[in-house]
Order: C-alpha cells, then structure tokens, then sequence
C-alpha cells in the first residue's frame, strides 16, 4: 500500500502554516511543517502583491511535496470583525486555486470540527493545539508558530477523517475541477 501525502493549510494573509504528513498504514509521519509569508505589508501592500507572494509559495510546496490531498480550515465569520473574513477569503482564494491547478483533491473542515478529532474538544485554545502537536508527532519542541501546529492539526485531522469525506466536485478551469469535501459539523455548510 503506498502512502497517500497530505497537505494542510492554515491560510492567512500574511502567514499561511502549511505541514506535510504522510499517511501510512502504521500511522501518520510528519514530512515537513513551516509558513509561507507574503510580500511586506505597507498601506494595504498591494493586496495584489500579497496573493501572488501567497500563491507562490503554495504553488512552491505543492511541486516541491506533490501531495495528493489537501485539508484546509472553512473559512469562519464574527460578525464583530467582518473585514477579516472577507481577507481570510482572499488568501483561502488563492490557496484553494493553487490546488485547483494542480488537481489535488481539497478537503474543507470547520474549525471546530478539526479542535476535536485531534484534542477532543472543539473549544481547544492555540496552546492545547500546539501540545496536542507535540505530542502526536513526537516533536523536540513545541511547534512554532501557532500557525505550524494548526496546519498540523488540519492535516491529521484529514488523516483520521478522509474515509468519512463526503465528495462534490466544484467548477474549475474547462476539462479541471477540484474534488471539495465539506464538512458543516452543524454549524453551517460551505461552498
């Protein structure tokens, strides 16, 4: 049986934690975890320029690891801080054709949903995260930043939870699409 790689994706605007593990019958094994940075903000630096940096730097990882699935956090709303949504949804964006272009399979997992497959409880806070990290991979240190162990946890999470996955197909470029699994945990339904 060959491993199937899995790419998880914290996204943010300004730094995105990315970890690649690998699936084997025995268990998941880290490959590589760390953070792609986009282009130096300065007034609103050029929103155009920070995707690109974004994509970039995806499109980098995915050719470098060639992972066949990729796990990504839905994207979440307060609606005290609406402004973030809508930049979170620039970045998840770019990310999300990055992977469209190479045809990998992505799979959407609320938040929520991603806290408890690897703590047990939905309402983990970053440094549950970070310990729940350290202990699952076996790390010398704590997984720094936060971002590196979040992206983490969306990858294991996609580790114990691909077989439940229910696919749909989205639209992409003619002849293209992306497998988008979606997981509402009750709270709401994406795409």
């Amino acid at each position: 049986m060959t491993a199937t790689r899995i790419l998880g994706i914290d996204p943010g605007l300004n730094t995105t934690g990315y970890a690649i593990i690998d699936a084997l019958p025995g268990g998941p094994k880290l490959v590589e975890g760390g953070v792609v940075k986009s282009a130096a903000r300065r007034e609103a630096a050029d929103m155009a320029e920070r995707l690109n940096a974004l994509y970039d730097g995806v499109c980098e990882i995915i050719d470098q690891f060639r992972p066949g699935d990729l796990a990504v956090e839905q994207l979440y709303a307060h609606y005290e801080h609406p402004r973030t949504a809508i930049l979170m949804g620039h970045a998840r964006g770019t990310i999300l054709l990055a992977a469209a272009q190479r045809g990998l399979t992505v799979t959407s997992y609320a938040a929520t949903r991603i806290k408890k497959a690897v703590t047990g409880s939905g309402r983990a806070g970053k440094e549950q995260m970070q310990l729940a990290m350290l202990r699952e991979f076996k790390l010398a240190k704590m997984p720094e930043p936060h971002d590196v162990a979040d992206a983490l946890a969306i990858a294991l999470c996609h580790y114990h939870l691909r077989e439940v996955a229910s696919p749909r197909t989205v639209g992409g470029l003619p002849g293209r699409g992306v497998n988008l699994r979606v997981f509402d945990d009750g709270l709401r339904t994406e795409d």
